[in-house]
């Protein structure tokens, strides 16, 4: 659930609340660990009249979900992984293949970094309104 922040043309800025798990326990005030997040998404390709301040749902489709862990999580721990073997069995230095099994992840952050409008597209928030 999000509050429509800022509407520009066909995309709108929605503010969300992002609360772990475990902040609306109720043993929360003697634990550190509840964690509240303000943060904004856009949404493009509104179809829809939207105000500043109408309460929405942010959805996001399960399967999009998975796609984005593989991208975020998976391939760069198998890049790690890989990288950290091969470096240890071409040098044998244990030093060298965590920093380069390390160092390996720069140049894929930095791919996804200049391919985000690409993502934009695949990885795309949806609303509904909240009658």
């Amino acid at each position: 659930m999000g509050f429509v922040t800022e509407v520009k043309g066909t995309s709108l800025l929605v503010n969300i609340v992002s609360q772990s798990a475990c902040s609306t326990c109720h043993a929360q005030g003697a634990c550190t660990v509840s964690d509240f997040q303000d943060k904004v998404i856009e949404i493009n390709d509104v179809s829809g009249e939207y105000k500043v301040g109408q309460q929405v749902n942010v959805v996001f489709k399960q399967s999009k979900g998975f796609a984005a862990v593989i991208w975020g999580y998976v391939i760069p721990f198998f890049l790690v992984l890989g990288t950290l073997i091969v470096a240890l069995e071409i040098t044998g230095n244990e030093l060298y293949a965590g920093l380069a099994s390390l160092l390996v992840l720069i140049p894929y952050f930095i791919t996804l970094y200049f391919f985000r409008h690409l993502l934009k597209k695949v990885f795309k928030f949806e609303l509904e309104e909240i009658v």
